[in-house]
């Protein structure tokens, strides 16, 4: 049973039914089948986190067969440790024996694959050479749900998540940012993500000033002067699934323009949460958010899409973003984040996690986003 500080762990059942959906989803893609690498995907399908390295560990899943993790021989205790390991076959390989050669028996001489984003090149490269009948697509291409609809036990550790980057939020206005580096806070942000539970931090955004009119500004040696908009956003994994938020603060009371950009803001954001239902596609999800702050004419400075599916990792799949037409299922998890920038002065950016529900959507973040003023 979960408790407060700690969900209930994932079983090899759980892993067992992942990796069963994933060889549907294949077939039904019309794939032979999909080959994992190292990385977030055989994570998420197996519990197994091994380094990727010049050694090839690779999953082999094929509809109608047994999983299939063929890994190097030195590895391999580490990979029977796995809790997704009872649910699929080991076969191993030695050094100085090739690879590839263990690999190929588990794969069509001519079939069409879906391999992992983050596969090596030599990896997919040696494959084609003992079958060069094969040919292959990134998994992002052909099947970018693999990972998009989480399940009540992700759902939960999603929320967890969420609810100690809130903390951190909380924590991090109580700190003085006038006088101090960015980087200053940003290592405030970092220490306060560990210390609500999380077990690695990804990014600690702080754009102060002209540094908040870059979207993915990293924290410098810039000092913060009063007057500035502060631009904060920070997450990374906790229990294995991802935070970010974006909140928006103030050094001193803020100008009425200033006000008002993030008040477009934060309505913009509203109107992208409201988007968020079943059935809606992707796209509906950025042109809610998007008319708000071109109506008030500032669409040339909102730079980059409104949102990004969350999971294992901090950033995959869905994208909300002009042309994505993939329709929101119950389950899917991603970010509402708008923002203006105006370079050489600052910028604003607002962003929630949000999961859509059976009649609509619920902000995975709750803590206020009226822009807060800090010392």
């Amino acid at each position: 049973m979960s408790s407060p500080n700690q969900p209930a762990p994932f079983t090899a059942d759980d892993y067992r039914a992942r990796m069963a959906r994933a060889a549907e989803s294949a077939a039904e893609a019309g794939l032979a089948g999909v080959l994992v690498a190292p990385g977030p995907d055989l994570v998420h399908l197996t519990g197994y986190r091994p380094v990727n390295t010049e050694r090839l560990t690779l999953l082999v899943l094929r509809a109608g067969e047994d999983p299939v993790l063929v890994v190097p021989t030195l590895e391999a205790p580490d990979a029977e440790q796995a809790v997704g390991s009872p649910a699929l076959t080991l076969r191993d390989w030695t050094d100085g024996k090739d690879p590839y050669a263990v690999a190929a028996p588990l794969l069509d001489a001519d079939g069409r694959f879906g391999i992992s984003d983050n596969a090596w090149a030599m990896h997919l490269l040696g494959l084609q050479q003992f079958l060069p009948g094969t040919s292959y697509v990134s998994l992002t291409e052909a099947l970018p749900m693999l990972r998009a609809v989480k399940d009540a036990a992700e759902l939960e550790r999603l929320a967890a998540a969420g609810a100690a980057a809130d903390a951190t939020y909380e924590e991090i206005l109580k700190v003085r940012f006038s006088g101090r580096k960015e980087t200053d806070v940003a290592a405030d942000l970092a220490a306060l993500l560990k210390q609500f539970g999380h077990s690695q931090v990804d990014f600690t955004v702080v754009g102060s000033g002209p540094n908040g009119a870059n979207p993915h500004h990293e924290a410098g040696d810039r000092t913060i002067e009063r007057g500035d908009m502060v631009v904060l956003d920070f997450g990374g994994l906790k229990h294995g699934y991802g935070s970010d938020t974006s909140r928006t603060v103030h050094v001193g009371e803020p100008t009425a323009e200033e006000q008002r950009v993030h008040d477009i803001v934060r309505e913009a954001q509203e109107a992208g949460c409201r988007a968020v239902r079943p059935g809606a596609a992707c796209q509906e999800i950025d042109r809610a958010a998007r008319a708000v702050i071109t109506e008030f004419g500032y669409g040339e400075r909102f730079i980059h899409r409104t949102g990004h599916g969350i999971g294992v990792t901090t950033h995959e799949p869905p994208y909300m973003i002009e042309g994505e037409e993939q329709l929101l299922v119950p389950g899917m998890c991603f970010s509402v984040e708008p923002g203006i920038y105006l370079p050489g002065r600052f910028g604003v950016r607002i962003e929630d996690i949000v999961t859509v529900t059976d009649d609509g959507g619920r902000r995975l973040n709750t803590t206020a986003r009226e822009l807060a003023v800090v010392e």
